[in-house]
C-alpha cells in the first residue's frame, strides 16, 4: 500500500490505520525530514516525493502497490496509477497538488485498477455510522494523539504560518471551548 501526502492528518491516519490492519504501508512524503514521525506511525517505508520523476509518467510502469490513498492529485495519482498491481484499488481523498488528472485508460483497462473518490461530504447516515462503528473497532488509529494536535480556538491564528510554511504534520483539531 501507498499512502501519499502521508504527513498531513489524513495521510496520517491512512497510514496507522492500514498498518494496523496488517498492511506494509509505503509513505509518500514532501517532507522527508519526517520520516521517523511516519515510521512511528506504522510506515515500513518512507519515499521522498522529491525522488520520483514525475515529468515522465508511463501509462504502464512497474507494478508496485496493492492499493494506494491518494491525498495530492495530479501528476502523483497519475503516477500512482501507472504502478498499481492487477486489481488494485485507488482512494483518490484530496487536491492538494491538483485538480487535473493527465494519465491514460491503461491502468484501468489493462490492470483493472479501481479509482475510488472519496465523498464525506455528501454521504448517508447509515454509511457514515458503519464507517464511525469501523474507526472504534477493527480501524481504530493505534496512534491518534501522536498524529493530531489540539489547539484552543483563540490559538488559532499562531497555527497559520505553519500551515503556510508547510510544518503541519498529522490533524489540528480546534477545540472551540477552550
Amino acid at each position: 500500500m501507498i499512502v501519499s501526502g502521508a504527513t498531513g492528518g489524513v495521510g496520517s491516519i491512512a497510514i496507522d490505520i492500514l498498518a494496523g490492519l496488517g498492511h506494509r504501508v509505503v509513505a509518500l512524503t514532501g517532507k522527508a525530514g519526517e520520516a521517523d514521525y511516519l515510521k512511528s506511525l506504522g510506515a515500513a517505508e518512507v519515499l521522498a516525493r522529491a525522488n520520483l520523476d514525475l515529468a515522465k509518467i508511463k501509462p504502464l510502469d512497474k507494478a508496485t502497490w496493492a492499493g494506494a490513498v491518494d491525498n495530492l492529485g495530479g501528476d502523483v495519482l497519475a503516477w500512482m496509477a501507472s504502478t498499481m498491481q492487477i486489481g488494485a484499488p485507488i482512494a483518490a481523498v484530496g487536491l492538494a497538488a491538483s485538480m487535473s488528472l493527465n494519465t491514460t485508460v491503461a491502468p484501468f483497462i489493462l490492470r483493472g485498477v479501481s479509482l475510488l473518490g472519496v465523498d464525506s461530504v455528501n454521504c448517508e447516515m447509515p454509511v457514515r455510522q458503519r464507517v464511525w462503528a469501523r474507526l472504534a473497532g477493527d480501524m481504530r488509529p493505534r496512534h491518534l494523539s501522536a498524529a493530531t494536535r489540539t489547539v484552543p480556538f483563540d490559538a488559532l491564528p499562531t497555527v497559520f504560518e505553519d500551515f503556510i510554511e508547510a510544518r503541519v504534520k498529522g490533524r489540528i483539531v480546534v477545540d472551540m471551548a477552550a
